[in-house]
């Protein structure tokens, strides 16, 4: 019998960030989970979901006032047909940003369905026989002191991780000679065989970025992550002729265009997009395919839990990030979310994502609830 889709929800889950956690441009302070959910007439649910860090409340109202009147009675199985008709209805008031966040959450919540309607997981209907997908840990901020990120950094290794990624750009991009030399430190702290990746989070232009490359290069680096601005796509390829460093990038596209453009210039080697960004499962495909056509590897940002089934089913997938400061909170949301085992993320043998929310936190911790607006 086909389905319909009846009701949409959203939920807006915070959680503070203590400890002074930055990195080269930015303090962190609140992190958390735009929830969508996609029920249809005959009961199931799928789960989507984005960014609520910083305009979450308004990716929300988008959903509810603009695009869910658009959702009831659809088909949740015509994923292509939804995409591109949001995709031109919304153009005029973006094509990247908060509009694509809203679109990415939605998407992703109709492929969950998918896979419970024909009752799959999504790696297998995506093709895929792989049950589960390497994982690095990410951490390590700029405002540590060298002690604190040494020991971070161990801490990873200690819970069976073996490739892991910290900071780099202190004292906001201005001191390279101090990154060198916590890159020196960790890589001292965790031996040759563990694999170090680097994240610059946009702070340098591409002249300081490829002096800051070169400076660690002795200590085997596995990755370079943004060096320079996401949108500075001639400097990013200036930075890849630089250094022979690989250059991860892409978290901050949006859109197969994006990818395209940053896969024309040759400035990227590792293909960061994020699902909860780029437009969900729908253009993850296409941007993995475009990667894939140009023997670039595939490693999305952060959403581990989103993202394992990709990364298990797509041929060019390297690795998941798991964001160490989104466990806890990633933890509340969902009663089963998967954890890292010996540096691997296994996947549920359940329908969809496999993922179930923990509907109490989420009520009790709903920030439109709290604010009187849902």
């Amino acid at each position: 019998m086909q389905h319909k889709i009846k009701k949409i929800d959203v939920h807006l889950v915070s959680h503070p960030i203590t400890g002074g956690f930055a990195d080269a441009t930015r303090k962190v302070e609140t992190i958390g989970y735009t929830i969508v959910r996609i029920t249809t007439d005959q009961g199931l649910e799928g789960i989507g979901v984005t960014y609520h860090e910083v305009g979450g409340e308004a990716t929300r109202a988008l959903i509810l006032n603009n695009m869910a009147p658009k959702l009831i009675g659809r088909d949740p199985l015509e994923t292509e047909a939804i995409w591109q008709e949001f995709f031109h209805y919304l153009r005029g008031v973006g094509r990247k940003g908060l509009m694509y966040c809203a679109l990415s959450a939605i998407d992703i919540a109709l492929w969950d369905l998918k896979g419970k309607i024909v009752n799959l997981p999504l790696y297998r209907l995506l093709g895929g026989n792989q049950t589960k997908a390497p994982v690095y840990a990410s951490g390590g901020w700029t405002s540590y002191d060298d002690d604190q990120l040494v020991d971070e950094m161990k801490g990873m290794v200690a819970r069976g991780f073996s490739f892991i990624k910290f900071k780099v750009g202190v004292e906001g991009g201005t001191n390279p000679r101090r990154d060198a030399e916590r890159v020196r430190k960790v890589r001292e702290a965790v031996g040759p065989e563990i694999k170090l990746l680097l994240d610059a989070n946009n702070c340098w232009d591409a002249a300081t970025a490829i002096q800051a490359a070169n400076r660690v290069r002795e200590y085997d680096i596995f990755l370079f992550e943004e060096p320079v601005f996401a949108d500075d796509i001639p400097g990013l390829a200036r930075f890849k002729r630089g250094t022979d460093i690989p250059l991860g990038t892409g978290e901050h596209e949006y859109t197969k265009f994006g990818v395209r453009d940053l896969v024309a210039a040759e400035a990227v080697d590792i293909l960061q997009v994020d699902g909860a960004r780029v437009g969900g499962i729908t253009e993850m495909l296409k941007a993995s395919a475009i990667a894939q056509a140009f023997n670039i590897k595939f490693a999305p940002h952060a959403m581990e839990n989103i993202h394992l089934h990709l990364v298990a089913a797509l041929p060019n997938s390297l690795f998941l990030e798991r964001l160490l400061m989104f466990e806890e909170v990633t933890a509340h949301v969902f009663k089963n979310a998967p954890v890292p085992v010996d540096g691997y993320m296994h996947i549920p043998d359940l329908p969809g994502l496999g993922l179930e929310l923990d509907m109490d936190f989420v009520n009790d911790n709903d920030d439109a609830r709290k604010l009187g607006s849902a």
